[in-house]
């Protein structure tokens, strides 16, 4: 007998880091690339907000304060869900680490992005809130 057994869904999170009315994006240069807000997985015992916290320090050297969701959380894949908060800087200008490009956009320019499929539901909400 055959028992299907489905592999646990890894929630990973995104932060839109807000400063002065402008959104940090990171440049994904991949095959299947583009913007995206940058962040992770979320750890095993780490709360989604502490995951942004630990991942947005690793990526970019930025202290960030973690504030509300942009809405549920979308589909990457099977495997995959993200989920994106909203966030201002504590400390630090951000460092380019494991990105191609980082960039400030101000609300009018979000849509001349080309961000990956899974972050533009939050993009949008996104930008209602500017």
């Amino acid at each position: 007998m055959y028992i299907w057994q489905s592999r646990p869904v890894q929630i990973v999170v995104g932060v839109a880091v807000v400063k002065r009315g402008r959104v940090l994006a990171a440049y994904r240069p991949d095959p299947d690339g583009g913007w995206e807000f940058p962040g992770g997985k979320v750890e095993p015992g780490e709360t989604e907000e502490q995951a942004a916290v630990r991942e947005i320090r690793e990526e970019l050297d930025l202290e960030i304060k973690v504030g509300e969701s942009l809405g549920p959380a979308v589909d990457i894949s099977e495997r995959y869900r993200l989920h994106v908060y909203r966030a201002s800087i504590v400390a630090g200008d951000p460092v380019l680490r494991e990105h191609a490009e980082l960039r400030w956009f101000a609300p009018a320019e979000l849509d001349e992005a080309d961000w990956l499929i899974p972050d533009r539901p939050f993009v949008r909400r996104l930008r209602e809130l500017l």
